[in-house]
């Protein structure tokens, strides 16, 4: 998969707050991703995160 800082991935499952959206902080042999929908920060190992992807929708838009 080719996913870069910045992009926004949908994953399969919902977050408890109700998204499915989290955006890239940092990657590597471990994903940092903030939750869109509450901020919520997580590490997941890249084998991990990119099993749980469903789509990327890139960089995400600026305000």
């Amino acid at each position: 998969m080719n996913i870069n800082i910045g992009d926004i991935l949908t994953m399969k499952k919902l977050h408890p707050c109700g998204s499915k959206d989290w955006e890239v902080l940092r990657i590597g042999a471990d994903f940092r991703l903030k939750c869109v929908g509450c901020g919520r920060l997580v590490m997941l190992p890249r084998i991990k995160a990119e099993k749980a992807t469903k789509k990327i929708n890139g960089e995400k838009p600026c305000l």
